[in-house]
């Protein structure tokens, strides 16, 4: 029941994806392209998620957990600190080079366009060097200092 629920709501993921048109690389890289043909739409998607997100969080908070799972799954850390913010860079510009993150990009990839082609796979290769570093012991002991 559970994988069930999960592939309906990762449907209607993919479905706003697409209808809002973050599916497209070109609608994030016109957003950023403020000298240029700047398109401020994208400021409506990310509004319109913003609000969706705050007005769900209010409605989920009331519950003493998930519909389908015994409890919240929530970070325990709450530090500001050099692999986040690196982290937050390296996606920041991935973001902006390639016009994708992973869920438009996955979303995406069955229009097999040559630029998904591209992204996907280097997007894999991106998050399992990041879990090998994170794991390594020079990440760790320069998390620590």
């Amino acid at each position: 029941m559970r994988g069930i629920w999960g592939f309906l709501s990762g449907l209607v993921f993919g479905l706003g994806l697409i209808l809002s048109g973050m599916a497209d690389p070109a609608k994030v890289q016109n957003f950023l392209d403020l000298a240029g043909a700047w398109d401020p739409s994208l400021a409506f998607v990310m509004g319109g998620a913003a609000l969706t997100t705050f007005l769900g969080y209010r409605l989920v908070w009331r519950r003493a957990a998930p519909v389908l799972n015994p409890a919240f799954d929530l970070p325990t850390s709450r530090a500001i600190d050099r692999p986040l913010l690196t982290g937050a860079v390296l996606f920041g510009t991935g973001w902006g080079i390639g016009g994708f993150c992973p869920g438009p990009a996955l979303t995406a990839l069955p229009l097999l366009a040559p630029g998904t082609l591209v992204f996907v796979p280097m997007m894999i290769l991106g998050l399992w060097i990041g879990a090998r570093l994170k794991s390594s012991p020079a990440f760790i002991q320069g998390t620590a200092a």
